[in-house]
């Protein structure tokens, strides 16, 4: 897979990807602050989210009362938390000056519509929407990579989402281990399932999705073999927010980052042998024996 000229899978660096999604709480400024917060910390890429709130949520569901900044029923918080063209130009300008790549989930087929006009590089496929084989199909007509979360997966439902998008088309699919409960308890991540997937599916990177608190289960996802990590980002985990509790604030961030990077540099070769940093010492203390 190849995402902005940038490799991965393989031997290549692990893919850090910052899930922004509905943190901003409306507010394209909050959302460049998050997306300083990705660049300053070395990620890859800063994700977001874009849904047709009427093709998502039953008139019922959006009439449901509920206390929010944005109004007292489900539709006013959904509506707002949704940024319209002239912000996503805004996000689009910003990430380009800064040099940072963007992509998006799109949860439905008009979304997908709306993103292809900024030329996203890749989508995201949410695992609230890994079964719905059409919006699949719609994403695999754009020719961009896809990256597929499978948390709420059955073994039936991945095979299937894979199978839609073709094996010839295996060389722009990812597959992210994910567990949809926010945020998710520690016996509840099933690491193990990187390797399952790793081994279903030796052809294309196997990755992590993470929604627990702290940095243990996702560095944990790395030394597994994950390719790609994605986590939410917040400025602060007390901001109102659905995410935020399951988000990472900066210097979180910063730290996961740094310790991803030297375990890379860490984890080295699988070759046996002599290391040049210890012929010095073999030649003091090292004695033959018969």
């Amino acid at each position: 897979m190849n995402i902005n000229g940038t490799k991965i899978g393989g031997n290549n660096p692990c893919y850090i990807i910052c899930e922004v999604g509905i943190n901003a709480n409306s507010s394209v400024d909050i959302a460049k602050q998050l997306i300083d917060v990705a660049k300053s910390a070395r990620c890859n890429a800063v994700k977001f989210q874009k849904r047709t709130i009427e093709l998502q949520y039953t008139p019922e569901e959006l009439a449901q009362p509920r206390i929010s900044p944005f109004g007292t029923t489900n539709g006013d918080l959904k509506r707002a938390l949704e940024f319209d063209y002239d912000d996503y130009r805004e996000i689009d300008r910003y990430c380009k000056e800064i040099g940072i790549t963007w992509l998006a989930s799109a949860w439905d087929i008009p979304s997908v519509d709306f993103l292809e006009q900024f030329d996203v590089p890749a989508y995201k496929i949410p695992s609230a929407r890994n079964n719905d084989i059409e919006l699949l199909e719609y994403i695999k007509k754009t020719g961009k990579p896809v990256i597929i979360s499978t948390g709420m997966a059955t073994e039936k439902e991945i095979e299937n989402a894979i199978m839609c998008i073709q094996l010839d088309y295996c060389n722009n699919i990812a597959l992210l281990v994910c567990t949809a409960s926010y945020p998710a308890k520690i016996e509840d991540l099933h690491l193990n399932r990187i390797k399952t997937l790793k081994e279903w599916f030796p052809y294309i990177p196997i990755g992590y999705s993470g929604h627990e608190t702290g940095l243990w289960g996702t560095l944990c996802a790395v030394v597994l073999g994950a390719k790609i990590i994605e986590r939410h980002i917040t400025l602060s985990r007390t901001m109102f927010g659905s995410d935020q509790a399951a988000s990472l604030e900066p210097l979180a961030l910063q730290k996961l980052v740094r310790e991803i990077r030297d375990f890379e540099i860490a984890a080295g070769s699988y070759e046996l042998g002599m290391l040049p940093c210890e012929v010095e010492v073999a030649k003091k203390l090292k004695r033959k024996f018969a």
